[in-house]
């Protein structure tokens, strides 16, 4: 009986000492009660991050829905994918790649003008022409992590942004 309290009034004190401090679960943001309701807008907007993002804001309780001027707009202007040479093997065949992805987005609160953001993302990728295969499969696996973490940082710097 003595353990169970024990066990009890340690769990309560981990809690009230973690709550005390601001500690909040990874992915769980304070959103602006501004932007509770928003339109979102893209160039795709059946794209991969569009999906994604539209998945992320509903996860955080933020209804998306259609043009309003008395509601901000989360526009996503763009992303790419790009890829630069960091190493050779001693053929001349590329040995390691770094994958670069960049998301242009705009937040249009009503009356105000908007604001531009970027989120940059780096990966580093080695590539082995004798696996192609498997190299192409882990390379889809890379952008797809990579759209995701763009995905989870939009919503993060929608947490950030001012609407007084």
């Amino acid at each position: 009986m003595f353990i169970k309290r024990l066990c009890f009034a340690l769990l309560t004190l981990t809690l009230l000492a973690t709550s005390g401090c601001g500690f909040k679960l990874q992915r769980s943001y304070s959103i602006p009660d501004a932007l509770k309701s928003l339109h979102l807008s893209s160039q795709d907007q059946y794209s991969e991050l569009t999906r994604l993002v539209r998945e992320r804001l509903r996860l955080n309780s933020i209804n998306v829905v259609d043009a309003n001027a008395t509601l901000p707009t989360l526009s996503i202007l763009n992303d790419s994918l790009d890829r630069t040479t960091l190493s050779l093997y001693p053929t001349g065949n590329v040995a390691e790649y770094e994958l670069n992805y960049l998301v242009s987005f705009t937040v249009q609160l009503p009356e105000r003008d908007a604001q531009r953001f970027e989120v940059a993302i780096h990966r580093d990728y080695l590539d082995d022409p004798r696996t192609a295969l498997a190299k192409s499969r882990e390379m889809e696996l890379l952008v797809k992590e990579m759209r995701i973490q763009a995905a989870d940082q939009i919503i993060q710097i929608l947490a950030s942004i001012e609407t007084n």
